[in-house]
């Protein structure tokens, strides 16, 4: 199978999307003869190196648009001079009669990027999707002010119902991946030929069983992620304060932001500060550590679109406390940890104080969903299997468009 795969960003050393489609990209050249287009960043190894099974085309990142990080992770300002390339390397292959069966734009994750595959006759697919999600009402008071760029957010929906060439990428599309169910509500105003949830992120392998700590009463927690109000950090350490009568019960945070003060002082207020461990910012090697000397995942992120921390903490074995919402409502399930309903502050704290208890008190509920934790990133989150399930994908799409189009031929 021929694919052309269009991702601005692809690199095995960096973070985010650009490790993620590098990591797609990677698992697709052993599956089919693929073709790569996306930006070289200045002083980092060729993409061409990374991916010796692929053939890749690509164009000089502008410097204007990395030279503010987190700006252009967030806006992708230089995607118009991507589209721009990718459409006239498209026109000139079909000008010299290349083909291909089917294109892919793997990235950006966020809905709001017109796609230059609209415009040639290639099947397409686009996604994951992601983002979109807002802060829950009951949450907002206590959320700070977000950036600029990030509030632009809010027009995504404007466009969703009115933008032309947005419109036209996703109801063209043979096929919209979403990183969850959620995705499809959300373009819910476009009329879609085919969605499917397939989340972004994977892994390239479990980690070995372990025996954890088979105490009753004895539970230490574990919460990885910037420290910003919507991870829900400030929610565990209020679950703490309804536990004072299990004071073998500990958290853990790891992971830097500007909540890390508030949670703090809301751990001096409540009188649970000695039982949480603020690590800020450390290594990848000391959050791997940490997954193995844990017992369980507390992670109530309410405003989460995937969840690549979920699959860490899985792969090594751990059942998760998780909010029922976005990205962890739909990768946990009831076999592998407990979901948490997002109500209000105080009651969402109380909720994941009860779901602490039953594990707390209970090791053989714990050890049970731990491993089916591990089995289920096993069957369904290595690269290997979510790139071969693509694959599958790839041809059920062209199938029934094949069948689509005889059907309107004989019309």
């Amino acid at each position: 199978m021929r694919v052309l795969l269009i991702a601005p960003n692809i690199d095995v050393s960096d973070v985010g999307e650009a490790y993620v489609a590098f990591k797609w990209a990677q698992a697709l050249s052993a599956l089919t003869d693929l073709t790569v287009l996306t930006f070289q960043r200045p002083g980092r190894q060729r993409v061409a190196a990374q991916l010796p099974g692929a053939r890749v085309v690509t164009w000089p990142e502008p410097s204007w648009a990395v030279s503010h990080e987190r700006l252009n992770a967030m806006l992708k300002p230089a995607w118009p001079v991507f589209s721009h390339q990718v459409r006239k390397w498209i026109a000139a292959a079909a000008s010299a009669g290349e083909r291909f069966d089917i294109a892919h734009q793997l990235m950006p994750q966020a809905a709001r990027y017109a796609s230059p595959l609209r415009h040639f006759s290639i099947p397409y697919i686009i996604g994951p999707l992601g983002g979109a999600l807002d802060t829950p009402a009951a949450f907002q008071a206590e959320a700070a002010s977000a950036p600029l760029f990030t509030r632009l957010r809010k027009l995504d929906a404007f466009r969703f119902r009115n933008d032309p060439w947005l419109r036209a990428s996703y109801a063209r599309a043979a096929c919209v991946l979403g990183v969850a169910p959620y995705v499809q509500n959300v373009l819910g105003d476009v009329p879609l030929k085919r969605f499917e949830p397939v989340l972004e992120l994977g892994i390239d392998d479990v980690e070995p069983e372990r025996t954890r700590d088979q105490a009753r009463g004895r539970l230490r927690l574990l919460h990885v992620g910037r420290a910003v109000r919507t991870k829900g950090l400030r929610d565990a350490v209020r679950a703490l304060a309804h536990l004072s009568d299990l004071p073998g019960v500990t958290l853990t945070s790891a992971g830097a932001g500007e909540e890390l003060d508030v949670c703090r002082a809301e751990a001096d207020r409540l009188g649970v500060a000695g039982r949480v461990r603020f690590m800020g910012k450390i290594s990848r090697e000391e959050v791997e550590h940490l997954y193995t000397t844990h017992d369980v995942f507390c992670f109530p992120s309410f405003r989460e679109p995937a969840g690549g921390v979920l699959y860490e903490a899985m792969r090594h074995g751990l059942p998760v406390i998780a909010a029922d919402r976005g990205g962890p409502g739909w990768i946990v399930n009831d076999g592998c940890g407990i979901r948490i309903p997002v109500t209000a502050p105080h009651e969402f704290a109380a909720d994941i104080a009860s779901a602490v208890r039953r594990l707390a008190v209970s090791p053989s509920l714990r050890n049970r969903l731990g491993a089916s934790a591990r089995k289920k990133v096993f069957l369904e989150g290595r690269w290997a299997s979510k790139a071969t399930r693509l694959v599958c994908l790839y041809k059920d799409v062209l199938a029934q468009q094949k069948e689509e189009d005889g059907i309107q031929e004989y019309r």
